[in-house]
């Protein structure tokens, strides 16, 4: 799965969340959170499951297709 940066900082964004705060609801550091959302680095499936159960949405609502 690829992540879809632009979705996970929408989604983050109007929950209300700061990349801190959902590094902490994720596990994950601040500059994880924000190289994934830049699209400057790849995640695996068990990261990009933990942001979409942090953000309360689907996991395909965060991902794109790979090619």
């Amino acid at each position: 799965m690829t992540p879809n940066g632009a979705a996970i900082r929408a989604f983050r964004e109007v929950r209300g969340h700061s990349v801190r705060h959902l590094a902490h609801l994720t596990e994950l550091s601040p500059s994880t959170i924000t190289r994934i959302e830049g699209e400057k680095r790849g995640s695996s499936d068990d990261t990009l499951k933990r942001i979409a159960a942090a953000l309360d949405v689907p996991l395909e609502a965060i991902t794109r297709e790979n090619p």
